[in-house]
């Protein structure tokens, strides 16, 4: 694969400022598709990798746009997602070496919760062995005893967030720039090999404790959780609004993610279930369109609980459903 081919090299992100550099996620007037790691036909506390790598190489050969990976490094009864995560890092290595054309996302690092330069050298080492596939998602968290376990300030994570974004930010620009607490560091300091593929694409996810006018100045797209189609479309509409203050005239995405139960019956109405629908593929197709008319340019789905094979899922969703928004 090329670097033109990925979206992500000299083609990309060095063109005129604001272009879209990820086209096969991100796209005017377009909706992509992706998935968020580990698919599975019912919750289960530790996923077999194995198996998730073979359900990632399917959803890479269908055409699905990104697979993104969480960053969750502790577990505690009291948390909603009992699923233990790989590193992220290294689910990323695994992934990049799997597949060939698909992004890899990260929705998100949990930012104030690790070195800024970290995350930079983690963020580039991803890019480079994927061939400028990664997306990078930053989020500050939202669990207060991971923070304490962590020794880190739950009260000063938006601070936190805000200074880590300019650090990571600074080391993936093209040129890499390493920048200490209140400056710019040493010359002689670089991290290498440098973004080889131009400047990483970084999302925030969710509101991070930040402002809109804050992610639309400072992010090239924003991610947001599901919410029912009309609060959504607000949603939406607030961003916008943002973008046009703040930078207007430049391109800023937007994604949302759900919860999917794809029925076996391609006619089953929409049915609400947490954080998303049960429905069959029709009902299912009526609604990306309505987030595709409403400005939506990813949606990714969550497949924890699909009461059916992943793979049978992901090959009719690849094979009546991706077809209609993945063209060009």
């Amino acid at each position: 694969m090329t670097e033109e081919a990925a979206g992500h090299g000299p083609a990309g992100p060095q063109a005129a400022p604001g272009a879209w550099r990820f086209p096969t996620v991100f796209r005017p007037d377009r909706l992509s598709i992706g998935l968020v790691m580990p698919m599975t036909e019912a919750i289960v506390r530790t996923p077999d990798p194995a198996r998730q790598f073979a359900h990632a190489a399917l959803a890479d050969r269908l055409g699905f746009a990104a697979l993104w990976v969480r960053d969750v490094p502790l577990n505690a009864p009291g948390y909603p997602d009992p699923v233990g995560h790989l590193d992220p890092w290294v689910h990323l290595g695994a992934l990049a070496a799997l597949t060939t054309r698909i992004a890899l996302v990260t929705g998100a690092i949990v930012s104030p919760l690790r070195h800024p330069l970290h995350v930079a050298k983690g963020a580039m080492s991803a890019d480079v062995v994927s061939r400028g596939r990664l997306i990078l998602g930053l989020g500050s968290g939202d669990r207060p005893l991971e923070f304490a376990a962590f020794e880190q300030g739950y009260a000063e994570r938006a601070r936190h967030f805000r200074r880590d974004w300019e650090r990571i930010a600074a080391a993936l620009k093209r040129p890499s720039r390493i920048l200490f607490e209140g400056g710019d560091a040493q010359e002689e300091f670089e991290m290498r090999p440098g973004p080889t593929y131009g400047s990483v694409p970084m999302l925030t996810v969710g509101s991070a404790q930040q402002t809109l006018e804050w992610i639309a100045r400072n992010a090239d797209g924003w991610v947001t959780y599901h919410r029912p189609l009309e609060v959504q479309r607000g949603r939406y509409t607030l961003w916008r609004n943002a973008v046009d203050r703040v930078a207007a005239g430049q391109v800023r995405s937007f994604s949302s993610a759900f919860n999917l139960r794809l029925d076996e019956d391609p006619g089953a109405p929409p049915e609400a279930i947490a954080l998303g629908y049960r429905l069959g593929r029709k009902a299912l197709i009526a609604m990306l369109e309505q987030h595709r008319d409403m400005g939506v340019h990813h949606v990714m789905f969550n497949l924890t609980e699909t009461g059916r094979p992943v793979d049978q899922v992901l090959e009719e969703l690849g094979r009546d459903v991706l077809p209609l928004f993945h063209r060009d």
